[in-house]
């Protein structure tokens, strides 16, 4: 194996593979180091419609069309059936109380359902990531890309050349590879903030956070037990979903993969960690369900099939996310919560950038000051969906107060999107539309206001989201009538067509030709 390449990559996860695929199609040698070997756990889990429409683009603009299946569930199960995933329709929202079974409360106050597809052909995905993640680290290597697995790193030297070389050993054999450049993709306090001592910093405002997983079977469907049941139906089978189980401290993701087994955690805060012990996985397990008497029916003859994993600190970020021939991606950068799956279309979103500056400015004069630029967005958007989050965590106890601020959310997320779809994307650049000085200086007053518990009067609140959010607002959102139930409507997005500087005529014409958008 060759010792020197244009670029190394630390860690293979599914945006280190990316980010290799993209520099072979541009013509650099790569090498990803891995420090153990695929098929391996990964958390984060969920994708998005924003996610999946970058992984598009990057699809078609670096000549990658095997990845373009991944995007849609219809297609990859067409494509690739023995890849391991989830059908994902929108997200599902429940509201717990201590020691109280779930019933749906009068207007559906106590859920929120939010649909992020119109139809299981076009349905975003959860990833089992063993399984997505070798599948995309073998298609970087079909390009071209060589790949050492347990690779043992430890440290890192700067050459006379402006190269750097990785040292380490493999099975008792040393490693020395040298490389242009260097990207981390493994993880918080990855390769790089070690050797390169990165400091860490707190997300401002942000509260302590402690989390606890593991993957299962024999989890049965809410929308199958009697905690749960409607009248009405519902826009999507409320279970084909990232579903979130909410409470007072934090929340619980339950992600369904199509193999039988379920992905399923919890995020708290230090708080309620200490109180159930969270260390102590397996037993803080069963002293959580004991609080939630239909979490505990749900959970009652699930079984592990793997150890839990505690995670006593869940946010971090780094202060530094790029210097002299060096970069992380978001997802070695910075980490905030799994709520609203954010950390997936955080790394695409970084893959991207990087991936565009390779292509444009790889060995330029101007490549340095373009990193720069790739360092302060990148922090901005952590700091941006830190913000956010740490707001819906202070609403968690007032139900009626996340499920208003979290249109923020998908204001931000759906404008997004289409916008992308529609080569309109000038109009929102960064993530959560962080770039748009009202809606984003809105977001963070009310988040602010809802941690600082001075939110005058939920009506007023609500009021004031709906007015906030208005200029983004694409979806039908903020909608009294619908009862916290949300579909994909696109007589929605024709009626609100002049926010992307489009006629209602050109609007109605564009869906209509779209594949995306037919049924």
């Amino acid at each position: 194996m060759k010792t020197d390449f244009d670029l190394a990559i630390v860690g293979s996860g599914f945006s280190g593979a990316l980010l290799a695929m993209i520099a072979r199609r541009i013509g650099l040698s790569v090498i990803l180091l891995e420090r153990s070997a695929h098929p391996r756990f990964a958390i984060g889990e969920s994708t998005s419609p924003l996610m999946n429409l970058i992984l598009e683009q990057l699809a078609e603009r670096y000549d990658l069309p095997r990845l373009k299946p991944l995007t849609t569930w219809g297609e990859w199960q067409r494509t690739y059936p023995e890849v391991i995933g989830g059908l994902k329709r929108g997200f599902t929202y429940f509201k717990h109380e201590v020691g109280t079974r779930y019933r749906t409360a009068e207007n559906r106050a106590n859920q929120l359902l939010v649909a992020a597809s119109p139809n299981d052909e076009t349905a975003d995905t959860h990833w089992l990531r063993s399984s997505v993640d070798h599948f995309l680290l073998n298609e970087a290597v079909a390009l071209g890309a060589e790949y050492l697995d347990h690779a043992n790193l430890t440290s890192l030297e700067w050459l006379p050349n402006g190269s750097a070389k990785l040292i380490g050993n493999r099975r008792e054999q040393p490693v020395r590879v040298s490389a242009k450049f260097v990207v981390d993709a493994s993880g918080p306090s990855g390769f790089l903030s070690r050797q390169l001592d990165l400091p860490e910093t707190k997300f401002a405002g942000y509260p302590a956070t402690q989390s606890l997983f593991s993957h299962f079977i024999n989890v049965p469907r809410c929308d199958q037990m009697p905690d749960y049941q409607v009248a009405e139906r519902p826009p999507y089978p409320m279970d084909d979903a990232a579903l979130h189980h909410v409470f007072d401290s934090g929340w619980m993701w339950v992600l369904r993969f199509n193999n039988g087994v379920t992905s399923a955690g919890i995020a708290v805060t230090d708080q309620l960690a200490n109180e159930l012990k969270l260390s102590e996985g397996v037993a803080a397990w069963r002293r959580f369900l004991a609080r939630f008497p239909s979490i505990a029916a749900q959970f009652a003859e699930a079984e592990a099939i793997r150890e839990f994993t505690w995670m006593p600190r869940l946010a971090y970020r780094a202060t530094q996310v790029a210097g002299n021939d060096w970069a992380l991606l978001p997802s070695a950068a910075a980490f905030v919560d799994p709520l609203f799956s954010t950390g997936m279309p955080l790394a695409l979103l970084g893959v991207e950038r990087l991936g565009c500056l390779l292509a444009e400015s790889f060995g330029r004069t101007d490549f340095q000051q373009r990193l720069q630029a790739y360092n302060d967005i990148t922090l901005a958007e952590a700091d941006h969906t830190a913000q956010f989050i740490a707001g819906c965590y202070a609403a968690f106890p007032q139900f009626e107060l996340f499920t208003n601020y979290s249109m923020f959310y998908f204001a931000a997320a759906s404008f997004s999107e289409m916008a992308r779809r529609l080569q309109q994307s000038h109009l929102v650049r960064r993530f959560l539309a962080a770039d748009h000085p009202t809606f984003a200086a809105a977001k963070l007053s009310l988040g602010r206001a809802l941690r600082e518990g001075s939110v005058p009067d939920p009506e007023k609140f609500a009021a004031e989201v709906q007015s906030q959010t208005d200029c983004l607002n694409i979806a039908g959102l903020c909608d009294d009538t619908k009862s916290n139930w949300y579909d994909v409507d696109f007589a929605d997005i024709i009626r609100a067509s002049n926010k992307l500087e489009m006629t209602a005529e050109e609007m109605r014409a564009t869906l209509q030709q779209a594949a995306w958008a037919r049924p």
